[in-house]
């Protein structure tokens, strides 16, 4: 609690009312010379003006106007001059040593802070420490010594991590400056600490979620129990959900968007999302019905036009895609030619070319491409790229990788161009320049984990090189440890090295994070070399249901002699 004035305080404050109305002629001179000079383009003048004022009548807003003078000159010394004096005079003043704490924070004297914050903490009433502690990091996010920060805060905040009402916003505060400190796995003890008093604290799982960000895979936990909560925050979940969905848990993110959208339905965001995890996952009627419920709630907002623009464009791209998986070509083009936008003309241009070669009309899909008119070097370099994949979904591999070497001479610093060379490479059977390619990225960018697990499948695939296809693959799950695709490429290893059943381990693993066609066809392998024909046979007409034309997969089933 803020303590009482004393009684000199408060003869002085008597004092000063009754001589405010009366300044003598000097401190009042004193005073509109200050304001003179200042608004004239001379602020030291102005300042030393003012606090000559100030100290002469002892005026508590005397001295909050030099101290503010002298910020507004960006004089930090002499502000805190002005405050320091003002807190002399004024010991009390919770406003004085509020200005003392903030303008030694921004002259980075941390240490000198630190008598200021635990008399700030003190002087703030018990109802408002919890958002003080919270405010903390926000506070001295500008300190560059986070760990001399976190040493020397970490002794103030003790008292209050021992108090009922605060010990939840002091760990909660605890834990951010200890991950702003790069102290993460104390930032994980500082949340079970926060959680285990209350699991529902939004600051706790906003931190913890974070901490799940960075890689701190021991947050994961305390992530779920407060989502596990109904009453769980929806702007949080959505969050979460955008994190899930970044890591490839497409199951995991779809239960959480069922969730927000049968709790939140007003959330327009959340229904486009689960309109495209359906779409990805092959259900369609799902996805359909996400959408148009995501597009009966964007036409209701009073969105500006720009961002509603947006908004249905890739509405109605993820209907043309609906429609195209259907084989409703026509339907297809009909949604693609409600795009008028004329800055989404290009995209939805390319879409078209795609829907003409399915249909077996490949010259006119290029002839459409290469007509495109673009604006600048990032369009040509797009309808390069959508030029490739054409020709990729097609299996005209040979001119593809030919374009694609265009496109990565265009930009030979981006490593993106240089991965989907190597993979034409791969599918040309020229498996010598797809490892130069990938080696080139791997040594470029060593956390490039599609890199490292292109490679190490290539290698398990064609049964090379295993021990060192695992090692491989294992870096690239050191840089993407949820990643179904590499757990796939792990579990196909492992099959490769007669490890059947951590083979097995893993691929359902794989499956159940995200179904796949091709992770499909492997963990039907497995099953089928493991006597478990039942099992492979409906696992791989799961995989058929969802990509039916997989090549992976059905070059499988042509070698086990199984009809699709």
């Amino acid at each position: 609690m803020p303590k009482s004035p004393s009684a000199s305080a408060q003869q002085r404050q008597a004092l000063q009312e009754l001589r405010r109305p009366m300044l003598d002629a000097e401190t009042f001179y004193e005073i509109l010379l200050g304001e003179m000079t200042t608004r004239s383009g001379d602020p030291a003048t102005g300042f030393a003006l003012m606090l000559e004022a100030a100290r002469n009548s002892e005026d508590e807003k005397l001295y909050q106007r030099a101290a503010n003078i002298a910020l507004q000159a960006r004089s930090g010394e002499s502000a805190l001059i002005a405050a320091r004096a003002w807190q002399q005079a004024w010991p009390e003043s919770v406003e004085a040593n509020r200005y003392v704490l903030q303008i030694l924070v921004a002259l980075n004297r941390v240490r000198d802070s630190i008598p200021a914050l635990t008399q700030e903490l003190a002087n703030t009433p018990a109802a408002s420490q919890a958002s003080a502690l919270l405010a903390l990091p926000t506070l001295y996010r500008r300190i560059p010594d986070k760990p001399l920060l976190l040493g020397l805060v970490e002794p103030v905040l003790a008292p209050y991590l021992a108090q009922e009402h605060t010990a939840v916003a002091a760990w909660a505060a605890l834990g951010r400056l200890r991950l702003q400190a790069e102290d993460l796995s104390g930032a994980v003890q500082a949340v079970q600490q926060a959680q285990k008093l209350a699991p529902d604290d939004e600051a706790t799982a906003l931190l913890a979620l974070e901490l799940l960000e960075r890689g701190e895979l021991a947050a994961g936990a305390l992530v779920d129990v407060y989502f596990a909560q109904p009453q769980a925050s929806a702007p949080l979940r959505l969050a979460y959900t955008r994190w899930l969905l970044a890591t490839q848990r497409h199951a995991d993110a779809q239960a959480q968007l069922n969730t927000l959208t049968s709790q939140t339905p007003d959330q327009s965001e959340a229904w486009f999302l689960l309109a495209a995890v359906a779409l990805q996952n092959n259900q369609l009627p799902e996805a359909e019905a996400a959408l148009e419920k995501f597009m009966a709630l964007t036409a209701s907002t009073e969105a500006a036009d720009n961002k509603l623009n947006k908004s249905l464009t890739q509405a109605y791209l993820l209907h043309a895609q609906i429609a195209e998986k259907r084989g409703q070509y026509h339907q297809a083009d009909a949604w693609l030619n409600r795009i008028q936008h004329p800055e989404d003309r290009f995209i939805a241009q390319t879409q078209r070319a795609a829907l003409l070669a399915r249909q077996g009309k490949l010259p006119q899909a290029r002839a459409l491409l290469r007509q495109l008119p673009t604006q600048n070097a990032q369009e040509e370099q797009l309808k390069l790229q959508a030029e490739v994949q054409l020709l990729r979904d097609a299996k005209q591999y040979a001119p593809a990788y030919e374009i694609q070497a265009q496109l990565a001479a265009l930009d030979p610093d981006n490593n993106e161009l240089l991965y989907d060379h190597a993979m034409l490479a791969d599918k040309l059977g020229r498996l010598d320049e797809m490892e130069r390619l990938l080696r080139q990225i791997i040594e470029r960018q060593p956390d490039f984990q599609h890199a490292y697990n292109a490679l190490g499948y290539s290698l398990a695939d064609r049964g090379l090189r295993l021990k060192e296809a695992k090692a491989l693959i294992e870096t690239a799950l050191s840089h993407a440890p949820n990643d179904p695709f590499i757990i796939d490429s792990l579990g196909w290893v492992h099959f490769r090295l007669g490890e059947h059943t951590e083979a097995l381990r893993l691929l359902e693993s794989a499956f159940a994070r995200r179904p796949d066609a091709e992770i499909a066809a492997h963990l039907g392998e497995v099953l089928w070399t493991m006597k478990q024909p039942e099992r492979a046979r409906a696992i791989w007409q799961q995989g058929l249901r969802l990509q039916g034309d997989n090549e992976t997969l059905l070059k499988t089933l042509r070698r086990f002699g199984v009809r699709p």
